[in-house]
């Protein structure tokens, strides 16, 4: 180490020069380089285009997915400038495509609003690349330019044609690097979702998808929506129940700034509000929600005062009081915003706050004048929310108080020994039976077991107060020990992993959506830190000679037999269901460490569970059969149903 320490001096340290920075450190740039950062590369050059439509100028977006797994996105902007840039002596293309933070977005002349700020984003997708291509059709001339290796430039700008009408724009075509990426494979439905969403944002904007790898679909989707995000609010609330027909709608500008929001209330008991700057999801909130929310909770108080419906004697409705049930798109276009973070999660500015409040509050408390049906249904369902958090609150104080002390808690938790939450995982099994077994076969160090009695209740159809009602999910939230609510706190959960150990079977299934459901719900905290798994328990034993074979499914069952010798004489049983087991076989194939297969539950999991029992099914409605094991499946959640 001495010796490293002394040679330490100039020549030691590394310049890395244009776009060999970014391949070497492509996190910095694109977050990731999993499948979050290969669709980022999507994201830069179609926010190019985005940005010709905000200015005006795009109509048309065309998004390819070629038979090579590279990318094309068209578009029928004005065109990148062709001409020589005076800074770089090179054209303005190759300018764009190889010098970073070069680009129109920073002294206001090129573009009045924008979602790329910093100028690195077709430089970056080009160093990521194995090759990019560029057309710009402008003037009634095609030019075109090639980099490969990196954003090596192969062939310089040069004019490839003429054309005679009047039609200009931008087409890039890029292979990302599978030297840099996990995976060079996309997902069509994560490219599906976002283009939709950029199509709700941005009213009249033509957004056109086609995945050519697909040979039996050659026409793709095609969204676009005049109604731009009052559309988005009825797409989310589709299968909802709304409590007033119309979709709310404001709008506001001062100083360059675009403000627009767009609501609608239904009978459900949970919000779903989403926050856009320049088309970027604020998932943190910042001034221009919190403008709005401070008017929402405002205006609804000072009209309930005003009508009666709120006493003197009663409590202001809170910010979750009105929240209750509302779906909200709030869309802010500004042409210098400050977000807070890398992530661009949450807008700073200051000025935003008042903007939103203003256009929001004068919007708002019009609508409520003119049409008091719809009002009175809105200010009644927030006093219900609010009775309801009342009763949650003295419930919950109840659970913490009593519900630790009770020795019926500990007879249906087997805890396990270590107090340590790092290494300490607990087995949610259903049944007494499967929960006998584990007990038995665990290891009790580090494994604790919770059985649950029946299927819990179906929370997505029940306030926390009815929730916190029910005996089991009350087990559950002291087991967890994070307690629930405003008083949730992740850092006193006992166990590291929560394993959810059900049977391979429709009531299996059922009860995992149920969990899923009220982990999202209510445990959202302990799903993205990825404290949550399932467990997925064999389907088939396999036994030959002395061997004992576990297979999941059919495939690895079919698989398995394909390949032993012919003339071996085997036996297939079929799993029974885990209470049936004995503990050294459950231990064996679903508890063991080392031989267990567990599936880590994201939060898009959670959803489409959510979702399932959202659109589908009521408290008491048994899922069909084929419905469950067509959607709750393990990996098999399927949004779209």
């Amino acid at each position: 180490m001495a010796e490293n320490i002394e040679h330490y001096d100039a020549s030691d340290i590394q310049v890395l020069e244009g776009l060999e920075a970014v391949r070497k450190r492509p996190g910095m740039y694109i977050g990731t380089t999993d499948l979050k950062g290969l669709h980022h590369l999507v994201w830069e050059i179609v926010d190019n285009a985005i940005d010709e439509a905000l200015a005006g100028y795009c109509h048309n977006i065309d998004v390819i997915i070629n038979k090579d797994n590279s990318i094309t996105v068209k578009d029928d902007g004005r065109g990148i400038p062709v001409d020589i840039h005076p800074k770089t002596g090179i054209s303005t293309v190759e300018t764009v495509y190889t010098v970073l933070h070069a680009g129109g977005k920073f002294g206001g002349g090129g573009y009045k609003v924008s979602g790329g700020l910093h100028g690195v984003g077709a430089s970056v997708v080009n160093a990521l690349s194995k090759w990019v291509e560029v057309k710009v059709y402008k003037n009634g001339k095609i030019y075109s330019i090639r980099f490969e290796n990196g954003g090596h430039t192969v062939e310089p700008l040069k004019e490839i044609g003429t054309y005679e009408d009047d039609r200009s724009g931008t087409t890039v075509t890029f292979k990302p690097d599978g030297d840099i990426f996990d995976s060079e494979i996309y997902d069509y439905e994560t490219l599906k979702t976002r283009i939709r969403e950029l199509a709700f944002l941005n009213k009249g904007l033509a957004i056109n998808l086609r995945d050519d790898r697909d040979e039996e679909d050659t026409t793709g989707d095609h969204f676009l929506y005049e109604g731009g995000i009052k559309e988005y609010v009825k797409f989310i609330n589709q299968g909802k129940t709304p409590i007033h027909e119309d979709i709310i709608y404001f709008e506001g500008e001062e100083d360059n700034v675009m403000f627009e929001v767009a609501m609608q209330y239904n009978t459900s008991y949970n919000d779903n509000i989403y926050s856009f700057v320049n088309n970027i999801n604020t998932h943190d909130g910042g001034t221009h929600e919190e403008g709005v929310r401070r008017a929402l909770t405002a205006c609804i108080n000072k009209y309930a005062q005003k009508n009666g419906i709120l006493k003197e004697k009663d409590d202001n409705l809170t910010g979750d009081d009105v929240k209750e049930g509302l779906t909200m798109i709030i869309s802010c276009k500004h042409p210098n915003p400050q977000f807070e973070g890398q992530t661009k999660g949450r807008l700073g500015n200051s000025e935003v706050r008042k903007l939103a409040s203003d256009v929001f509050s004068q919007g708002f408390e019009r609508f409520l004048l003119e049409n008091p049906e719809e009002a009175k249904a809105i200010v009644q369902k927030a006093m219900l929310a609010c009775r309801a958090r009342n009763a949650a609150k003295k419930a919950r104080e109840i659970t913490r108080k009593s519900e630790i002390g009770q020795t019926s808690f500990f007879g249906k938790l087997s805890d396990c020994k270590s107090k340590d939450p790092t290494e300490s995982e607990i087995f949610i099994v259903e049944g007494d039976s499967a929960g006998g077994s584990a007990k038995k076969g665990r290891d009790s160090m580090t494994q604790a077991i919770l059985p649950l009695r029946g299927k819990i209740l179906n929370v997505e159809k029940a306030r926390l107060d009815r929730a916190l009602s029910n005996e089991e999910i009350r087990t559950i939230i002291t087991a967890f020990g994070t307690g629930i609510g405003d008083e949730f706190d992740l850092e006193k959960l006992r166990y590291h992993k929560i394993i959810i150990m059900t049977d391979a079977d429709v009531d299996g299934s059922h009860i995992r959506v149920l969990l899923l459901t009220l982990f999202y719900r209510f445990f959202r905290p302990i799903v993205e830190a990825g404290h949550v798994y399932a467990a997925q328990p064999p389907l088939f034993r396999i036994m030959h000679g002395k061997t004992r074979k576990y297979v999941l499914n059919d495939k690895e069952k079919d698989d398995y037999i394909n390949n032993l010798d012919p003339k071996t004489k085997f036996e297939v049983a079929r799993m029974k269901g885990l209470g049936e087991m004995d503990a050294e076989e459950l231990y064996e194939t679903t508890m063991d460490i080392n031989q267990r297969v567990l599936r880590k539950i994201t939060v898009n999991d959670c959803v489409a569970a959510d979702a399932i029992f959202e659109k589908l099914m009521g408290d008491e409605v048994e899922p069909r059969r084929e419905f469950i094991v067509e959607n709750a499946g393990y990996g098999n959640i399927n949004l779209d149903i």
